[in-house]
């Protein structure tokens, strides 16, 4: 048997695959389908400190190898997940993060802070794709200065595993990822989705109610192993990859550019099985190729 386990500096993985962030809801919606138990974690869709509808449909449109979305952050907000959903899954045996996002530095930590003292999260992953309404609505993650302050902010109250997700709507990624390590970052994960937008030719309209969404599926999958290399390349700290990986081999690829772990989405509307069967297409690679473990194959491409 091959070993399968990550380390992601200190946060203990059984293996490298877990489901991103609003892709498989809070879990609970994938009982039907697969054991979250056999997963390397779940991260749950995001948490906002009050309830949000959501943007108005349409929200969602289908392109070429992969998706636009808009929902907007559509979830019952902090209590909800405490009160109710916390208790339904915390006894699940898997790593279990907690997405966060917020409109202002102060949202993320009051979320972070009451994240923090649930036991049986391990982590959270911090969003900074989203507007800072104090700001005139500047992303947390385009802007340095924003990053950084968000970062450091929830550090120094957050005690457990910080994972910052990285938007790719930059200039220079690795300058982002510098900013989010020195700030305390335990680890980074990218990317997060694409702007990009679609047109009814029809009647001359953006197909999505809010015009712009974001690019997700394997149209982005490209741009997001170049991301990875060049950010594993640039820290210190570990990477988990994100980015159109419907396959093992999908997965594959971003470990051997040097993601310690992957996180699967798009593709579980398609496939709700598709995380243990890139687990299993994993196991078989490394018995195939005579690999111990799978922390041989991490960060070891060629060049």
């Amino acid at each position: 048997m091959v070993d399968l386990s990550i380390n992601l500096n200190g946060l203990v993985l059984k293996n490298p695959v877990l489901t991103a962030s609003g892709t498989a809801g809070y879990g609970i919606e994938m009982f039907d389908f697969i054991n979250l138990n056999d997963l390397g974690g779940i991260i749950f869709k995001s948490i906002t400190l009050h309830p949000k509808e959501g943007n108005s449909y349409p929200r969602m449109v289908e392109t070429p190898a992969g998706m636009l979305n808009s929902v907007g952050l559509q979830n019952k907000g902090l209590s909800f997940f405490v009160n109710e959903i916390y208790p339904v899954v915390k006894d699940i045996n898997t790593v279990k993060i907690v997405n966060i996002a917020g409109s202002t530095i102060e949202e993320y930590i009051a979320i972070a802070e009451c994240i923090n003292d649930l036991s049986n999260i391990q982590a959270i992953e911090l969003n900074v794709s989203c507007p800072n309404v104090k700001e005139g609505g500047m992303v947390f993650g385009v802007n340095p200065e924003l990053l950084n302050k968000v970062v450091s902010e929830v550090r120094k109250r957050y005690k457990k595993h910080l994972i910052v997700k990285l938007s790719p709507n930059v200039t220079d990624i690795t300058q982002m990822a510098k900013i989010a390590e020195d700030a305390g970052a335990d680890i980074i994960s990218l990317i997060n989705t694409i702007v990009g937008m679609a047109i009814n030719i029809y009647e001359r309209k953006p197909v999505l109610s809010t015009i712009i969404g974001g690019l997700s599926g394997p149209a982005i999958k490209p741009i997001a192993l170049r991301m990875v290399w060049q950010v594993v390349n640039s820290v210190k700290i570990p990477v988990i990859g994100i980015g159109g990986i419907c396959t093992a081999e999908d997965a594959l690829e971003f470990l051997i550019v040097g993601a310690s772990a992957v996180q699967v989405g798009t593709a579980n509307f398609i496939n709700p099985k598709v995380t243990i069967e890139i687990i299993e297409g994993i196991r078989r690679y490394l018995e195939n190729n005579n690999f111990a473990s799978v922390k041989n194959i991490i960060k070891s491409l060629i060049t």
